[in-house]
């Protein structure tokens, strides 16, 4: 019974994003420089629940007729590090250089589309023939919310 409670505390919850390493160590080996270093995640998109067509009085099709549909995803932390030598022209004035972006929830929404149907309602003034009406196109624009920052650092 504790084997099983250890294994289910040890399991990894559902991450929005994957850590990612970047293996350059190959190539600093054979090549004898030394290269940068680059940490990063790769993004996972949740897909949320459509929108619910609504039906409104008087329209044949609901609205909207392609709904929109949200996909949120973590945009994981990056960060790129390098050696920068000889800064001020003097080996003790080796450096590193760095380029951070830390992490962020970058919400979407796919467009939508509304149409509208070239008839009307059944009239009962024409006998419950529908009338002809100026069809309706519209498109609902796609969102892209989130507030992605970038630090450059140098020491």
């Amino acid at each position: 019974m504790t084997c099983m409670a250890a294994a289910a505390a040890a399991s990894p919850a559902v991450a929005n994003s994957v850590p990612v390493g970047v293996p350059l160590d190959a190539v600093e080996t054979t090549m004898g420089v030394p290269v940068p270093h680059l940490a990063t995640a790769v993004p996972v998109p949740v897909v949320g629940a459509p929108e619910a067509p609504r039906h409104h009085t008087g329209d044949l099709l609901p609205t909207p007729l392609l709904p929109v549909v949200p996909i949120a995803a973590d945009l994981g932390a990056t960060k790129l590090t390098s050696p920068v030598p000889n800064l001020a022209g003097e080996p003790e004035t080796d450096g590193e250089g760095s380029l951070e972006s830390p992490a962020t929830t970058l919400l979407t929404r796919t467009p939508g589309a509304i149409v509208g149907a070239p008839l009307t309602m059944p009239d009962a003034s024409n006998s419950g023939v529908p009338n002809l009406t100026v069809p309706k196109l519209g498109l609902i624009a796609p969102d892209v919310i989130g507030t992605p920052t970038a630090l450059l650092g140098l020491r």
